[in-house]
């Protein structure tokens, strides 16, 4: 056997993609399950009044962004994306914050409030959910660079 094909499976194991790696999955699974009780408990100890603004997913899906923004930065900022971070990115970011905040939910509010008439509501909903998470998402990144400082080396 050559030193070419000794080589060949740390070559594959560093490309493989993370969702076929076992610890990777299982971070992304865990992560995602805490995301979504908690979103689900949320949402159910503070249910939307039926017609009314769905303050529950809007402050969801807000904080959800600020914090990804954050997030991603700080871990962007400081080192490569491997070893504790890559583990964090994944299993807090893409799990726990994916699971958590809910675009399917925004999506069924906002169909559900126009197919009841609430075509304002509906459409001021949609429209200030999306410009507020994006502001939030710059606000975490702003905040994560200030923290942070230069990008280490």
């Amino acid at each position: 056997m050559t030193d070419d094909q000794r080589r060949v499976p740390d070559v594959v194991a560093r490309t493989r993609p993370l969702y076929t790696r076992p610890s990777y999955l299982a971070l992304l699974v865990l992560g995602g399950a805490v995301g979504t009780s908690l979103r689900s408990w949320l949402e159910d100890r503070y249910a939307t009044v039926a017609g009314g603004w769905p303050w529950v997913t809007f402050a969801i899906n807000v904080v959800g962004s600020l914090v990804l923004g954050a997030l991603l930065t700080s871990l962007a900022r400081t080192g490569p994306d491997a070893g504790w971070r890559r583990r964090v990115r994944v299993g807090l970011g893409t799990g726990t914050i994916g699971g958590f905040t809910t675009y399917s939910t925004f999506v069924v509010e906002v169909d559900l409030l126009l197919r009841d008439g609430r075509v304002v509501t509906g459409v001021a909903y949609a429209l200030v959910s999306v410009v507020i998470g994006v502001g939030a998402a710059v606000l975490g990144v702003l905040g994560a660079r200030a923290v942070t400082g230069r990008r280490a080396s």
